[in-house]
């Protein structure tokens, strides 16, 4: 049962996932398209003469595993699942439940760790911000949710300060939302020091103003706080992009003890659990819009029950046809899949994982200390985040940039991946947060391999790039 498995992680001692390192590829076998594969069926038997999805699933779809120095990113899966979350989704797969019942519990419990009103399970943080800003817009009003994304005549705009654009806001326009950028980056572009200020954010609230989104981050300004002063007097929502903002486990709760009313966190990322998931929590009344928003409801008026709290208070006899996030919809196994994780992550040992990390990390910087064309800096530790290894490029001896470099280590066998977040400055990152054991020595290699050591440079080993 579920509550057997949420015991059994909350009783887990392992700090990181014993996986083995990536295989090989380059004698990757072409893939048998004719071959049949099949997993367990509903009685456990597998079909005669099927291949079963085993371990060298990646290798027969000449797929190369690759060893993730990026972060957590839904580019390369995301993150990790513990043993306890996949055994609770290959539980849950194995019944039929009602999805807004599902969601309803689910939520309650999740909840309870983000210490809001309500909560839901999203199809990912980016859904979450298109369910928070059609809730903004639509309210509880089921006839302009039929209507969205066409928020014609509606208040629909929704403030944001220039400096926290971001490719991500596509999210909240694709709700029929319509920004409105306010404030100037003096402070962020070096030109001055100021940054947004009250008065900035009092004169954009209109008749039209739906909601203020906020995009959080270490060093981005104003505070949030600053932000909901303004806000709460208007009784403007202010929506909270915090999809990558943890760890630390103290951010599940403080975006909303600082007043934001909804907030989208990532379930597939340090939480780790099912990729496609993320967490919208917040005020009860704008969960219950986004909620009703993304369910299935090809069903009569004549028999919808909802179930009992959330949905049963706000839309109790009354509900719109299929919703703008319909198209966002969780499977069962997610739902259950996520409350799993998010337990073992409220539950875990944070400090034993970041000393953990930390030691991945302090293993590389002394295998790389000699490189021909690099050097490692310090290990950047932030108080209750994941470590991270800045590795510096010396381009006027390689005669190349970080970006060459970063295209050569992912040439290595196997992959290798490192963030390019301050490759414009000639610097990759090793972010710990993907790192299993052993990845230490396949990074350490693949970076003496493409910027050499003094033996090798002499001896013109080091690899081309």
């Amino acid at each position: 049962m579920l509550a057997l498995t949420v015991d059994l992680l909350m009783r887990t001692a392992a700090i990181l996932p014993k996986m083995p390192r990536a295989r090989r590829a380059s004698n990757a076998p072409r893939v048998d398209f004719t071959a049949k594969i099949v997993l367990m069926g509903p009685q456990g038997r597998r079909e005669k003469g099927a291949r079963p999805m085993g371990a060298d699933l990646y290798h027969r779809l000449s797929l190369a595993k690759r060893v993730n120095g990026a972060g957590l990113l839904t580019r390369l899966g995301g993150s990790l699942m513990e043993a306890e979350t996949l055994e609770a989704m290959r539980e849950a797969a194995g019944a039929f439940v009602d999805i807004a019942e599902l969601q309803t519990r689910a939520g309650a419990l999740i909840a309870r760790h983000t210490g809001t009103e309500a909560a839901i399970v999203t199809g990912g943080a980016a859904a979450a911000l298109t369910l928070a800003t059609a809730a903004a817009i639509a309210r509880a009003d089921v006839a302009l949710m039929e209507r969205l994304p066409d928020t014609d005549g509606m208040a629909n705009e929704v403030i944001i300060h220039r400096a926290h654009r971001t490719g991500y806001d596509h999210a909240i326009r694709a709700a029929g939302a319509r920004l409105v950028e306010i404030g100037l980056n003096d402070r962020g572009v070096g030109a001055g020091v100021r940054d947004l200020e009250a008065w900035e954010i009092e004169a954009a609230i209109g008749p039209k103003t739906a909601a203020i989104a906020y995009t959080a981050s270490q060093d981005l300004r104003p505070s949030l706080g600053r932000v909901v002063a303004v806000a709460d007097r208007f009784k403007v929502p202010v929506i909270v992009d915090a999809a990558a903002q943890l760890p630390p486990k103290e951010n599940l709760r403080r975006f909303i003890e600082e007043g934001a009313a909804l907030v989208a966190f990532s379930g597939g990322k340090a939480i780790r659990g099912p990729q496609g998931t993320g967490i919208l929590c917040g005020r009860e009344d704008l969960v219950a819009s986004a909620l009703i928003q993304m369910l299935d409801l090809d069903i009569l008026p004549e028999t919808w029950v909802p179930p009992e709290g959330l949905l049963a208070r706000h839309f109790p006899d009354r509900f719109p046809h299929h919703g703008l996030g319909r198209g966002f919809k969780v499977d069962k196994e997610s739902i259950v899949g996520l409350v799993v994780a998010l337990e073992r992550f409220v539950a875990c040992d944070l400090a034993a994982e970041i000393a953990a990390r930390r030691k991945l990390l302090e293993n590389i910087m002394r295998a790389t200390t000699g490189l021909e064309h690099g050097r490692p800096h310090a290990i950047r530790d932030i108080d209750g985040r994941y470590p991270s290894l800045d590795i510096g490029i010396d381009i006027a001896s390689l005669g190349s940039d970080a970006y060459a470099v970063s295209r050569a280590l992912q040439r290595h066998d196997p992959p290798v991946h490192l963030s390019e977040r301050r490759a414009w400055q000639g610097v990759l990152v090793i972010d710990s947060a993907g790192l299993r054991e052993g990845d230490d020595e396949i990074i350490a290699a693949a970076l003496r391999r493409v910027l050499g050591t003094k033996a090798k440079i002499r001896s013109g080993a080091k690899e081309k790039i």
